[in-house]
């Protein structure tokens, strides 16, 4: 690789920044894609034309963007020069309302994922469903939960986030019967296949569950759901922020619980929620009933 400090910029993104393997490796190709385009030319100017040649969407090129940036201030740092810098500006991006689960969603998947005959599976799946939509936590936070992160006495569960920041959150009395019931049919069911873990969720094989399994497992929930294309994962978080903030939640709280850095990516949902009030006033204010108002 023909880009200074390669080693060295990953090394920090890992241990420094504390980043997650899959952000790292995002950087990884978003750097890769950044080499190849400097061996044909030193003129950024044409990077843009480069990556629309690369068929990158306007987020990708975002984000590739955010990446160099990122590794070039890192190498201005180690006392190389980098005037790209001043030409790097990320493209303007839309700023598009999240898709959301709703709760009918939630409740067709909850009745697609029970397994005939299987117990264990069944309430390991949806606990899984319930952890997504009613905790909001990310699929490597999910999969990542181990047996000693749930405290029974307390009824929290500890979550380890983005950049290895650790936040608990507390269990409703649903969230916290469900989990109690997963732990004594379910987990030491799916355990005998392996032995006992450190696993709190497990797979069909007794280990824990790769990001694959809740995508797959998602998809063919979807498909017996009758949905047209599977539920991504990170649309129960958007359910979740979305839901909280209808009913009253204020930002901050669910700041906390979705481990957010910065309020400012929480606030993304109040879009969501004007955009649900202004249906509601349309088809319930009487107001909108009135076709001529005479101005």
């Amino acid at each position: 690789m023909n880009l200074p400090f390669w080693i060295e910029f990953f090394d920090d993104l890992q241990h420094v920044r504390g980043r997650s393997i899959n952000t790292i490796m995002a950087y990884r190709r978003d750097l890769e894609l950044y080499a190849k385009f400097r061996e044909k030319s030193d003129r950024m100017i044409e990077f843009f034309d480069f990556m629309k040649e690369e068929n990158l969407s306007t987020r990708s090129q975002a984000r590739v963007i955010s990446s160099v940036r990122t590794y070039l201030k890192y190498a201005e740092g180690k006392g190389i020069k980098s005037p790209e810098l001043r030409e790097l500006r990320p493209p303007k991006i839309k700023v598009s309302l999240p898709k959301a689960v709703t709760t009918a969603d939630f409740e067709k998947l909850f009745v697609a994922c029970e397994v005939p005959k299987d117990d264990a599976r069944t309430i390991r799946n949806r606990l899984t469903l319930l952890f997504l939509y009613g905790l909001g936590c990310r699929v490597s936070e999910l999969t990542g939960l181990n047996l000693h992160d749930f405290s029974a006495t307390e009824r929290w569960v500890k979550v380890l986030g983005k950049g290895r920041k650790e936040r608990l959150i507390p269990l409703t009395e649903a969230l916290y019967v469900a989990l109690e019931l997963y732990l004594k049919k379910a987990h030491p069911v799916l355990a005998e296949k392996a032995g006992a873990g450190p696993s709190l969720f497990l797979n069909d094989r007794g280990h824990r569950p790769s990001r694959v399994d809740i995508w797959r497992w998602l998809a063919a929930w979807s498909a017996k759901a009758g949905f047209d294309e599977p539920i991504h994962p990170h649309q129960f978080r958007h359910g979740c922020a979305t839901a909280l903030l209808e009913g009253g939640a204020d930002l901050r709280s669910i700041q906390v619980l979705l481990g957010h850095a910065s309020i400012q990516t929480t606030q993304v949902y109040t879009s969501v929620t004007t955009n649900t009030a202004v249906k509601a006033i349309e088809e319930h204010h009487p107001l909108s009933k009135i076709k001529d108002y005479g101005i």
